[in-house]
């Protein structure tokens, strides 16, 4: 058995999975804010009430925003700040006397997909959080790459190619650097550059569906997203050719981005025909708990 949890700013998720895939249990809580015992012990209870209740011990796979520094083993880069610069995986293994394994969520998104998910079978997965942020994990035949600094698949903090000059310098990051594609791609940064076109603040899913009824404005909006998606893709592609690229978050929910990235992303990279798939995420929301039980083979 298999237990996945997801630790999230406001909640923390457990799964449950058999040796198939299928899901034998789940359950949620809210996460302890700022308290980091707490979280610690919110996470033993989850674990050891969801094996009572099974009758059988799991491994534990953790996704929690941020990552594991290779220098220190300290948690470092997570929104849920309590949780940085502490020895999260040390403890945790210490309270369950086991074996944890953790990644960051965007890693546990693309395992999910690529191990039974929309790229199930493919070779080279590249997984994308589209949502308040921006992120992506990197799946080579259902093996997740970590890399020396685990930053693998951190794209959203590369800078938005072939800028036109209305683009720069761009929004400025909290990276602390400027025009990132985080800043364009998330859900707030679509809205900050409707700002820009409009005049008006709306949310994403209201640009998307004004668009649809035909606003000339919020279309604007969306076409630039596209190209932006479809530039920032593009530099993927030239780097990792991969099989397949599965899209997560809220704004992989914007279904005309199937088609007219795929039709736009063509002139920017560097082949005479793009065979990479562009596909929406199988599992939705819980992409995330399942590739973190999935952390173990």
């Amino acid at each position: 058995m298999r237990l996945g949890i997801d630790l999230g700013g406001t909640k923390i998720e457990i799964i449950a999975l058999d040796g198939g895939g299928q899901t034998l249990l789940t359950q949620r809580i809210s996460t302890p804010q700022g308290d980091y015992p707490a979280t610690l012990q919110a996470i033993v209870a989850l674990v050891m009430q969801a094996e009572t209740n099974l009758g059988q011990q799991g491994s534990v796979g953790i996704g929690t925003p941020g990552a594991l520094s290779k220098a220190s083993g300290l948690l470092k880069n997570s929104n849920s700040v309590a949780l940085n610069g502490k020895p999260i995986q040390q403890d945790l293994e210490a309270m369950l006397d086991r074996p944890v394994r953790i990644a960051n969520d965007a890693n546990c998104f693309a395992l999910s997909e690529a191990v039974d998910g929309a790229a199930a079978g493919r070779g080279v997965v590249f997984g994308v959080i589209l949502g308040t942020g921006v992120g992506g994990g990197i799946v080579v035949n259902q093996h997740l790459l970590n890399g020396p600094n685990a930053i693998t698949g951190e794209w959203g903090h590369n800078p938005l190619p072939w800028p036109a000059s209305f683009e720069l310098p761009g929004f400025q990051c909290y990276c602390g650097k400027w025009g990132c594609i985080e800043t364009w791609l998330c859900g707030p940064g679509m809205s900050r550059a409707h700002e820009c076109i409009a005049g008006e603040k709306l949310d994403a899913q209201s640009i998307v569906a004004r668009a649809a009824a035909g606003d000339l404005a919020c279309e604007t909006t969306l076409e630039r997203y596209e190209d932006r998606l479809a530039r920032s893709i593009a530099h993927v592609i030239n780097i990792l050719d991969p099989d397949v690229i599965v899209l997560g978050g809220g704004m992989s929910n914007i279904d005309r981005l199937y088609e007219n990235v795929l039709r736009l992303w063509g002139q920017y990279v560097f082949s005479d025909r793009v065979d990479t798939r562009l596909v929406r995420n199988r599992h939705g929301d819980s992409s995330g708990v399942r590739g973190a039980a999935w952390l173990w083979e």
